[in-house]
């Protein structure tokens, strides 16, 4: 299911044994544009530290009950590696973070979920992980730091990000959610992370392989009507092939 990132924050927080709070923010690497931790509000619960929690832990979001269901207990999580508010989620943190829940680090393989492709769900998938040195150095973002970057066409800006579309079966970042209202007629689209070309974060800016022109004539976004046939449709108009073609051949289908 894809989902804009804005949306988990409506979500409760739910573990094994009661309510730990609330989505705040997400970090992502900008290598293979993967989730890597959710920033959980917790409240006066835990104060002075930042709860991550990793895909490894997160369920299939209840949209009816508007939760986000956590497969660790309070505990769990009370327990687990510390780290203060104020700092930045070190590969030493990582390694520690990773051996105290005994999942697999991502960064050891050359996938985005370390040897595989796809987030490894089983104890036994994970089990059979192959402990590779380590193939590539994440250098995580925070969602909330990265909305509002600029984007940069190849021939003039077309506004600036608004969101990021989340793809809830791999913690993929599929899409960039683009607000163009500073240069139209408040239009959002979206821009697929395939089609970026690079990104200046030292400018705070996304450039992107695409026209002004032909961005302005893509389908608009509208939440509620995300799904495959406006991806088709969005792909289509940039005669580009789906993401989902690629991982459909990379499984055999």
């Amino acid at each position: 299911m894809l989902l804009p990132a804005k949306e988990f924050k409506k979500l409760k927080l739910h573990a094994l044994d009661g309510e730990i709070g609330k989505a705040k923010e997400f970090y992502f690497d900008d290598h293979h544009w993967t989730v890597r931790y959710l920033v959980a509000d917790t409240g006066e619960w835990l104060t002075n530290r930042q709860v991550l929690l990793s895909p490894y832990a997160l369920k299939p979001a209840d949209m009816s009950e508007r939760v986000l269901p956590v497969d660790l207990t309070k505990k769990q999580i009370e327990e687990s590696p510390s780290l203060d508010s104020h700092q930045p989620v070190s590969r030493q943190f990582e390694a520690q973070y990773y051996s105290f829940y005994d999942w697999p680090y991502y960064g050891s393989g050359s996938y985005a979920w370390g040897d595989s492709p796809y987030i490894m769900r089983t104890s036994l998938e994970r089990k059979e992980s192959i402990k590779n040195k380590q193939a590539w150095d994440p250098h995580l973002r925070s969602t909330k730091d990265v909305t509002g970057y600029h984007i940069q066409a190849l021939d003039g800006e077309i506004g600036h990000v608004a969101d990021f579309i989340i793809d809830e079966e791999n913690w993929s970042i599929r899409y960039l959610v683009v607000d163009t209202k500073n240069w139209w007629n408040g239009k959002y689209l979206l821009v697929s992370l395939k089609w970026v070309k690079k990104i200046s974060w030292d400018d705070s800016k996304v450039f992107i392989n695409l026209t002004c022109d032909a961005i302005k004539k893509s389908p608009e976004y509208n939440p509620e009507t995300l799904n495959r046939e406006y991806e088709a449709k969005l792909h289509s108009h940039y005669d580009k092939q789906g993401y989902w073609v690629d991982e459909l051949a990379a499984k055999g289908r």
